[in-house]
């Protein structure tokens, strides 16, 4: 049913528990494939703040390690994307410009205060994705 599945990681507890359910989906069908996605939501801030310790490129990677790690331990095929911009509107066009059968997002991420002042990723991607959007407390 659910073939193409667009996982947003943040590495937050609710992304952990999104990859849990992500893997569930694609387990129905051994073709699955889970697209895990990161959004920098300020690529520029992170160079000039890490400027001399791990670049923002490992900072990013260690954030969604731990999905990763659980989707290899699943055995699931997987690929990485690194988006850039606000995470909402970034989620949302890459799901509507690659097809993706089902979007699983986590219902909060790691930055409450943004989430209350600019609304949730999550409510925005439900709002606008043109395929399922399965959302996990």
């Amino acid at each position: 049913m659910f073939k193409k599945i667009l996982l947003a990681s943040d590495g937050s507890e609710y992304a952990i528990r999104a990859t849990e359910k992500a893997i569930e989906v694609a387990k129905c069908n051994r073709d699955s494939m889970i697209h895990v996605v990161y959004v920098a939501d300020d690529a520029k801030s992170d160079v000039l703040q890490n400027w001399n310790t791990l670049g923002p490129q490992d900072k990013r990677k260690e954030k969604v390690n731990p999905s990763i790690d659980k989707i290899e331990e699943a055995n699931i095929n997987y690929e990485v994307h690194y988006l850039h911009g606000d995470p909402g509107p970034a989620i949302v066009k890459h799901a509507n410009e690659h097809n993706f059968d089902l979007v699983v997002v986590g219902s909060r991420g790691r930055n409450r205060l943004q989430e209350l002042v600019l609304g949730s990723v999550s409510h925005k991607v439900a709002k606008r994705a043109r395929c399922a959007v399965m959302i996990i407390k």
